[in-house]
């Protein structure tokens, strides 16, 4: 093993420009990409937000990621140890123009949010018919 790999990443918080107007922090999930010839696939890890929480936009071409999950500690219950910070996540992506962006799927499963962002087709050679009189 080296050393990086025994390394404890803590969460990464969105630096936000401005003044916060939410008292709940918010972190940056972390994420996987991966390419094949028919699309790209990110895998962004939002432990604890329901498929629900999750809120996923594409305008003029940023893909936005937002994921939210609420406190599940109960009335009747007292913390004795919290290590694990809770509050929102968001990232943002910019999507190439080779992606269709008509086709993107998205799915939630055990807290890891996959989306499924397909490449258009390339044009394929066609013949044209030249008309005349």
């Amino acid at each position: 093993m080296t050393d990086q790999e025994l390394k404890v990443h803590k969460k990464q918080q969105v630096q936000q420009s401005g003044e916060p107007t939410k008292p709940e922090k918010q972190f940056v999930p972390a994420v996987d990409i991966f390419e094949t010839e028919e699309a790209v696939t990110v895998r962004a890890e939002m432990p604890g937000v329901p498929k629900e929480g999750v809120d996923i936009h594409l305008e003029e071409g940023k893909l936005t990621i937002k994921g939210s999950r609420v406190c599940d500690i109960g009335d009747t219950e007292t913390v004795l140890l919290k290590e694990y910070e809770t509050g929102s996540y968001f990232r943002q992506f910019a999507v190439a123009e080779t992606i269709d962006q008509e086709k993107i799927s998205a799915t939630m499963n055990n807290g890891i949010l996959t989306l499924v962002l397909p490449k258009v087709a390339p044009a394929k050679p066609k013949k044209i018919e030249v008309r005349g009189t």
